[in-house]
């Protein structure tokens, strides 16, 4: 089971759920305690436990107990990782391809120090700019704005965006014609949000990392108000470039991302980003490789899981679906919860997969309510998505049917 943000704990309820399916499990805290960057400054050894020896190490290890305790070692090994769990599972891919047999990495935050790079530069200028910054009425009124434009497009209203790449509302069209609102941007607050739906570049035009998408200014933590609400410098991001400069108080104010970019991508970059393209080691030995992410993910953007996956099949020539594949879960938040369908047995089709040869199409996603089934729907294998067959409700999944955009 994997960890989260820069991990120092044990995930215990995760082991849990996979003890309640069956599994013997392990969990790995990578080597220290406390949900800071503070144990790497001057370790440059502990930031490689972090980075991937704690979790191999963890593999062997446990792979030997289970094997002293069961007299048999595991017949399929698998990961169980979001977040910077799901940058552990491809780097176990990627680094020890035969740790795994199979390895579902959700939301991976596998391109961490360009991730973090992108969180100081859109944050720090609302920051340094308190005029710029956007209180939560007003992302309320963007949210509204933004579903209201686009929601339809996909032949379904239902408050959520099917494909939020295809939206192309402008906030500036929210712009106080006249004084100041709940119901207008000011011309600071609309360039804070444009900020957050684009990709940031370098001053060479080098795309560092995408933008998050329209639909999302709600997702969950740490929310569109994480980034342009004007409150803290987000901690764990800072966190990347207190390891660079060896520096606990190194002073995000300072912050520039042509200068600090670099230095962060050879110091930590090098050691813990997790984006070699080239899985052939992995997909050789039969493993299964199965990537989500979900569309209104504000803490990683859902176009980071997608250049990955796209990455991947530029690197191994053409169509690489018979050992990775990449679902897109609209509406949902960081690694679940949301305003869409947000409930999925990830495992289970992971395992259909690995052992019985059934590689999935489509995942069924439910949301629940009073304690029971709202509303399901099919996650497509992207690029495709889902789309309504025009007859019976749209609150069945067996009413839709995945295709390409």
């Amino acid at each position: 089971m994997g960890n989260g943000g820069w991990a120092g704990v044990i995930s215990y309820a995760a082991m849990a759920t996979a003890v309640a399916e069956g599994y013997a499990t392990a969990s790995t805290d990578t080597g220290h305690k406390g949900g800071n960057a503070l144990f790497a400054i001057d370790h440059p050894e502990k930031l490689t436990d972090f980075a991937y020896r704690a979790v191999h190490e963890m593999v062997v290890q446990a792979k030997a107990v289970m094997t002293k305790y069961y007299d048999r070692g595991p017949r399929l090994s698998y990961w169980n990782g979001c977040s910077t769990g799901g940058r552990q599972g491809l780097m176990s891919a990627q680094k020890y391809p035969e740790d795994f047999d199979a390895i579902l990495a959700g939301a991976p935050a596998n391109y961490q120090t360009h991730l973090h790079a992108w969180d100081l530069a859109v944050s720090t200028p609302v920051l340094k700019d308190p005029a710029s910054a956007v209180p939560a009425a007003k992302l309320e009124m963007v949210n509204k704005a933004m579903v209201n434009a686009c929601d339809a497009r996909d032949g379904v209203t239902d408050g959520v965006l099917n494909d939020p790449t295809k939206c192309t509302f402008d906030v500036a069209s929210l712009q106080c014609k006249a004084g100041d609102s709940d119901s207008c941007l000011t011309a600071p607050q609309a360039a804070a949000l444009k900020r957050v739906y684009e990709p940031v570049k370098t001053s060479s035009g080098q795309v560092v990392f995408p933008g998050k998408v329209p639909g999302a200014e709600l997702g969950g933590a740490p929310g569109f108000a994480g980034y342009v609400g004007g409150q803290n410098a987000p901690a764990i991001s800072v966190g990347s470039f207190q390891v660079a400069y060896n520096d606990a108080k190194w002073d995000w104010r300072t912050f520039d991302v042509n200068k600090d970019l670099p230095l962060v991508d050879q110091k930590v970059g090098a050691i813990v980003n997790a984006v070699n393209p080239d899985l052939t080691k992995f997909k050789a030995r039969g493993g299964k490789l199965l990537m989500y992410h979900g569309w209104n993910d504000t803490a990683i953007s859902p176009g980071n899981a997608i250049d990955y996956y796209t990455s991947v099949q530029k690197k191994m020539g053409g169509k690489q679906d018979d050992f990775i594949r990449l679902f897109m879960a609209p509406g949902m938040n960081h690694c679940g919860g949301g305003v869409g369908p947000n409930q999925v047995n990830w495992m289970a089709a992971l395992e259909r997969w690995r052992e019985a040869g059934v590689a999935p199409d489509r995942i069924e996603a439910a949301r629940i309510g009073n304690n029971r089934v709202e509303v399901s729907r099919p996650l497509c294998a992207y690029p495709q998505v889902a789309v309504y067959s025009g007859k019976g409700t749209t609150n069945d999944a067996g009413n839709f049917s995945c295709k390409n955009p």
